[in-house]
């Protein structure tokens, strides 16, 4: 099979139908083998039953419907478990990413050999209350990462087979999943400029709210890509300096004192100078962080995957 089609679906009745007649279109025009996974993701209109309608005019179509809402990220996770075809595309079901930029996205991928593929919405039909956060959090990411991408969030993406089934995507990380390619292994991350429609139907489902979501969630990929299996290099390392600022402090003090005494001079109590308290929490604060760090170097030992790595070929 050429391409898996997986469209992460949220209350979107109106638009499966035109989009579903759209991906056939383009896919008869260029001789493609495909499969269409809708992920249902806890939808409350009447997007399954028209996905199971379809179904029946499109043999392509596959189905995954969850019970309740989960989110875009385990619906890719689901669908990218799902996929056959040798290149996985991505896209959303509002009609915002058109189906025509599908066959370039396959090229790139098949023949320019990029691992990844991401479209960039240079041109969007969104409010400026969304395009700058957007442009904001794009330009954090890309200086971050180092992976220099325009626009990270576009739903339409293009990957090869091995990269979706070497990636865990969960909570809100779908906007970050070249990083989490990136981490995998896989460096040739391309882009694309791709049209950018207005909505025809519903409204956004993704509110202001996302902008937070999405810089906890930078921060939570950049330190597992880096740290995820050694944590004790990041914790030990600064528990052991606040320790050592404590120590040293704490050292200072005694001297001084010391120091005063044999001179005779006028001396003012440990206790009543703030450094003294300050020492106190630096070694406080220092062992406790390296106390983290051990335990999470313990967990992470006794974790059933410390040893999983991805072999990407066998002789």
């Amino acid at each position: 099979m050429d391409i898996s089609l997986v469209i992460p679906v949220y209350n979107e009745e109106e638009s499966l139908a035109p989009l579903m007649e759209w991906i056939a279109r383009v896919m008869g025009d260029h001789g493609f083998s495909y499969e269409v996974i809708f992920v249902d993701d806890g939808s409350t209109d009447a997007s399954w039953e028209v996905i199971t309608r379809l179904k029946g005019q499109y043999p392509a179509i596959r189905g995954i419907r969850f019970r309740r809402n989960y989110g875009k990220s385990p619906a890719l996770y689901c669908g990218f478990d799902a996929a056959q075809g040798e290149v996985v595309v991505t896209m959303d079901a509002d009609l915002q990413d058109s189906p025509d930029e599908i066959p370039e996205l396959y090229r790139m991928v098949t023949e320019e050999g990029y691992d990844l593929v991401s479209g960039w919405k240079q041109k969007r039909y969104d409010p400026l209350g969304k395009t700058l956060p957007s442009k904001f959090f794009n330009m954090t990411a890309r200086v971050t990462s180092g992976i220099r991408l325009h626009d990270f969030n576009c739903g339409l993406k293009a990957y090869k087979k091995k990269v979706v089934k070497s990636i865990e995507v969960y909570g809100e990380m779908h906007r970050f999943i070249p990083i989490l390619a990136k981490q995998a292994g896989f460096r040739r991350i391309g882009e694309k400029v791709v049209q950018h429609r207005a909505r025809q139907f519903g409204v956004s489902k993704f509110g202001w709210e996302r902008m937070i979501k999405g810089y906890i969630d930078l921060l939570t990929v950049l330190f597992m890509t880096r740290f995820g299996r050694r944590p004790m290099y990041i914790f030990g390392g600064i528990g052991t300096l606040m320790f050592l600022v404590g120590a040293v402090i704490t050292v200072y003090l005694i001297s001084e004192k010391l120091y005063l005494q044999h001179h005779g001079l006028p001396l003012r109590p440990v206790t009543d100078q703030p450094l003294f308290y300050i020492a106190l929490l630096a070694v406080g604060l220092g062992v406790q962080t390296f106390l983290a760090g051990f335990l999470g170097e313990m967990v992470n030992r006794s974790a059933p995957e410390r040893n999983r790595y991805l072999v990407d070929e066998r002789l």
